[in-house]
């Protein structure tokens, strides 16, 4: 198991580029099982789930090029349904939560698919009915093996149909879209998720032929084609990335340039920052965050306590909260953090708490911080990382901790992150893999 070792209070300095956005990548390279013409995907990030979902996806005749960094080319022409039944690709696609978008564009054009309960984080519940109630919408038979602990998907036509989602539930929404991309006639779906990455592969299949009304509203209207066609795709600056490290930049009071973020798809996340007093600056489409020796958490009009919740696009993204609270430590002030969807990913605290941070865990969704003002620098601890945001979270606590912290299990952290450790370390930071 690899680890990091971390040796705190170093200001960065410089620039830094986002990778591409993990959660779209995992995306729209299921969506090049749509058509079995050659699809190429640009500025593909270089992390463990996306490497292990274009793994599963060769496993299964998809032919795979990778002509330049960052770019892949996909051609589904041969794909081999009876591989679906190897224990090779049930243990490949159950360590992979992204594997379960799949299932949309199996069904939908080859009829079948198999698929085991989906791996991940390990972050509390994170139900699969809303995938899989809308895509038996469309006319899916869902059988499921006890025994092997296996969902079996098989359909002899799908067919378009009128949904409501009982959550806007982003994979789920890109599942029944997928699928209801080649289902005969018109499939409505409300309650959509319209987060940018959505939008981006709703963009996608257009592009290949799919006919869709509603793009960035949570209305989707689809007229089934007969099939998709090849075409070429650029993945949006990952704004999980962004929001890291503008964390980073505030808690090591260091000032760095992060480059071509996308502002416009950033929504909420730069002034979600500023509630926390960080000085977040647009230049083009860079953002600049300038050194702050330290910064105030506001209060809401009436003088009570800020509360910074999740919620869905174009709330603030879950995948931040984690972030914002081990930023929320150094601050001058208090903040409630509210995780609404997922009750064990505030768990990590205890981490920080061991490092000297000030955290009343509510329950499991709410946390208050009682920022000490950068008055008491945390201290260097040892500790586990338990998925990839409290991993990034924990080390950022770490790069801002007085002395030298160790973070196991750090595999959690390069599902999501590419070569985060090099690319700190040009900007000043000291952190070593083991």
């Amino acid at each position: 198991m690899a680890s990091f070792v971390i040796e705190g209070g170093h200001p960065l300095s410089g620039e830094i580029t986002p990778q591409g956005a993990k959660n779209e990548a995992l995306q729209v390279i299921c969506a090049t099982l749509l058509t079995p013409e050659k699809v190429t995907i640009h500025n593909i990030p270089d992390i463990l789930d996306v490497n292990n979902l274009i793994v599963l996806l060769q496993e299964m005749g998809v032919k795979v090029d990778h002509p330049f960094p960052g770019t892949y080319t996909f051609q589904a022409d041969d794909i081999d349904l009876d591989y679906l039944q190897s224990e090779d690709f049930l243990k490949r696609s159950a360590s992979l939560r992204g594997s379960v978008m799949l299932v949309g564009p199996l069904v939908a054009r080859f009829g079948y698919a198999l698929i085991p309960k989906p791996g991940g984080d390990k972050i509390g519940r994170r139900r699969l009915d809303t995938h899989f109630i809308g895509i038996q919408k469309l006319g899916a038979q869902f059988d499921y093996d006890q025994t092997r602990q296996v969902y079996e998907v098989k359909s002899d036509g799908l067919k378009g149909d009128y949904m409501l989602l009982d959550e806007a539930s982003v994979t789920g929404t890109a599942n029944i879209l997928m699928a209801a991309v080649l289902a005969k006639g018109k499939t409505t779906i409300y309650n959509a998720a319209c987060e940018p990455y959505l939008q981006q592969l709703t963009k996608m299949l257009v592009s290949m032929g799919a006919k869709i009304n509603g793009l960035a509203s949570n209305l989707l209207s689809i007229h089934g084609v007969e099939e998709l066609h090849a075409c070429e795709h650029t993945i949006l600056p990952d704004m999980i990335e962004v929001g890291s490290f503008i964390g980073m930049a505030a808690m090591t009071a260091s000032g760095i340039r992060i480059k071509n973020v996308s502002h416009n798809d950033l929504g909420i996340i730069p002034d979600a920052f500023r509630k926390l007093g960080i000085i977040v600056n647009q230049d083009k489409e860079d953002i600049v965050v300038p050194e702050q020796e330290s910064y105030t958490i506001d209060t809401f009009i009436d003088g009570s306590i800020m509360t910074i919740a999740d919620a869905p696009w174009p709330g603030l993204t879950p995948d931040l909260l984690s972030v914002m609270l081990v930023v929320a430590t150094q601050a001058h002030g208090s903040v409630l953090i509210h995780q609404k969807m997922f009750e064990s990913r505030l768990f990590f605290v205890d981490k920080l708490i061991d490092m000297g941070a000030q955290i009343i865990l509510c329950d499991p969704h709410r946390a208050t911080v009682i920022g000490s003002g950068k008055r008491y620098r945390l201290r260097a601890a040892n500790m586990v990382s338990p998925d990839i945001r409290a991993g990034i979270a924990l080390l950022i606590a770490a790069m801002s901790a007085q002395g030298t912290s160790r973070i196991h299990n750090i595999d959690q952290i390069d599902r999501g992150y590419q070569e985060i450790d090099k690319r700190l370390n040009l900007l000043g930071a000291r952190i070593t893999r083991i």
